[in-house]
């Protein structure tokens, strides 16, 4: 019989807790949820500025659809942007522009053009009026807003972060990264944060189907 580990646990409660009172150097949530796709997400203001700037929370939330969300921790000028005029695009974060991308981490003022500043390319995007794209993404989706979501804890005190979500509307796919009429993404790289200051790109990729018959009963995994 194979012997079963116990895990040896570190336990805290973010509600009443800091992480370091409990033998942690830095907080652990951000490296628990990964690794996170990234939203390079590009808008214009109302008076002509580009905007683009990363945002890690992240993900679709429909497929028909589709919808995306992103979460803001604070109203940062890619939210008012958004605000303002109802549009916005998600660009992919390449492992080839991760120096642009930390570039763009910068809390510039919202009279900078980020593109112009990180050496980058905008382009006006197709069924949006006001925010553009990034010509050096390999894809490039492009959304009207839906809602904004101010959360709430359970009891019901406001939070910082904010979730925006989009309809796309169109979808921009370099024809690099399209093989066999499927998306590479060992093609296109793209990356990933992980918790800390980390990011990654891909590992090895593989393909599993689902199931067309039921599966088999499997034995109890030991850890």
């Amino acid at each position: 019989m194979a012997a079963c580990c116990l895990w040896l646990e570190m336990f805290y409660d973010p509600r009443h807790q800091n992480p370091r009172e409990v033998g942690f150097a830095h907080d652990p949530w951000n490296a628990l949820i990964a690794p996170r796709p990234i939203a390079w997400i590009s808008t214009r203001s109302t008076s002509g500025v580009a905007n683009l700037a990363p945002y890690s929370f992240f993900n679709a939330v429909s497929g028909a659809p589709p919808f995306v969300m992103f979460s803001s921790a604070g109203r940062k000028d890619s939210q008012r942007n958004i605000e303002e005029t109802g549009e916005f695009v998600v660009n992919m974060a390449t492992e080839a522009l991760v120096q642009q991308l930390n570039d763009s981490c910068f809390p510039f003022s919202a009279d900078v053009d980020e593109f112009e500043r990180t050496g980058l390319t905008s382009v006006e995007a197709r069924n949006l009026g006001h925010a553009p794209r990034l010509a050096e993404s390999p894809v490039s989706i492009e959304c009207r807003l839906s809602q904004i979501v101010e959360l709430k804890t359970a009891s019901g005190a406001p939070v910082r972060s904010m979730v925006i979500f989009g309809e796309v509307l169109g979808i921009h796919i370099d024809e690099n990264i399209i093989h066999d009429g499927r998306v590479d993404l060992a093609i296109a790289r793209p990356l990933s944060r992980l918790g800390y200051m980390d990011y990654a790109g891909l590992g090895p990729i593989f393909e599993i189907l689902r199931p067309t018959d039921e599966p088999p009963e499997r034995g109890t995994v030991n850890v």
